[in-house]
């Protein structure tokens, strides 16, 4: 199915800001986009809306401030993944993307390097 130049755009655009941490890539999945840096996905984009890795160390960093997690249905179950939407400030500024993209790769790299244990 063909997205949007809507999309498209919001995705190289959160790309783009992204940059500061690593050669950030988007990669088209489950009708939205993983965001990947050294093949992890940290982030994730779906219906317009950005989302971020979380954990147990960082979760409480979105929930504070009313932050919602990633949600989809399957078969009339709701489900709930361990990332978060972005807050808005970060999708304006670099410097606080930067903060917010590090601390969600870092959240990626550490499931990761957990499960390979």
């Amino acid at each position: 199915m063909p997205i949007s130049n809507e999309t498209q755009e919001f995705v190289n655009y959160v790309v783009d800001l992204m940059q500061l941490i690593g050669p950030v890539m988007a990669k088209r999945m489950f009708g939205g986009h993983g965001i990947f840096l050294d093949g992890l996905m940290f982030g994730l984009i779906a219906d317009g809306i950005l989302y971020l890795k979380a954990d147990k160390g960082n979760e409480t960093e979105f929930i504070d401030r009313g932050l919602e997690a990633f949600k989809y249905s399957k078969k009339g179950k709701e489900y709930s993944m361990s990332y978060y939407q972005a807050p808005d400030e970060a999708l304006e500024d670099s410097e606080v993307m930067n903060h917010w993209a590090n601390t969600a790769y870092n959240t990626a790299l550490k499931a990761a390097t957990k499960n390979h244990k």
